[in-house]
């Protein structure tokens, strides 16, 4: 696990002009290194296990976050694995970009609609249940 924040932490160096630009939220351990090692303001939650990946996943419900960058190590179980993958569905269903390794997020952070106005689609919840009941 720890891995994966050593490299989300070499990842955020590279970016942290442009990270710099935007309001940063985290989970424990990786807002608090981010906040430390590269001088970001980062909104710090609770741990993930504790409930930081539901905080997180209540904003994506909010329409409060616009990009999830979460790298995780695919052979490694999370020990919040259900939280992991209910906060993965909440992005995908709210139509919220997610970068899950270093490649993607740099392809996140290098697109033009990061820093405009972006009308991303809402999800018809209503007619969602529908299609889900038939």
């Amino acid at each position: 696990m720890m891995v994966k924040k050593t490299e989300m932490l070499a990842w955020a160096t590279r970016w942290k002009d442009t990270l710099s630009q935007h309001e940063l939220i985290g989970t424990g351990t990786t807002s608090e290194r981010l906040t430390t090692a590269l001088g970001l303001e980062v909104e710090g939650l609770m741990s993930g296990p504790l409930g930081g990946d539901q905080q997180i996943g209540a904003r994506i419900a909010e329409q409060r976050l616009d990009v999830l960058i979460f790298f995780w190590d695919p052979f490694s179980p999370q020990p919040h694995d259900p939280d992991v993958k209910a906060l993965l569905r909440l992005a995908a269903l709210w139509n919220v970009p997610v970068a899950c390794n270093a490649a993607s997020a740099d392809f996140l952070l290098s697109s033009p609609y990061l820093s405009e106005s972006y009308d991303m689609s809402i999800p018809d919840a209503a007619a969602w249940a529908q299609a889900r009941t038939v």
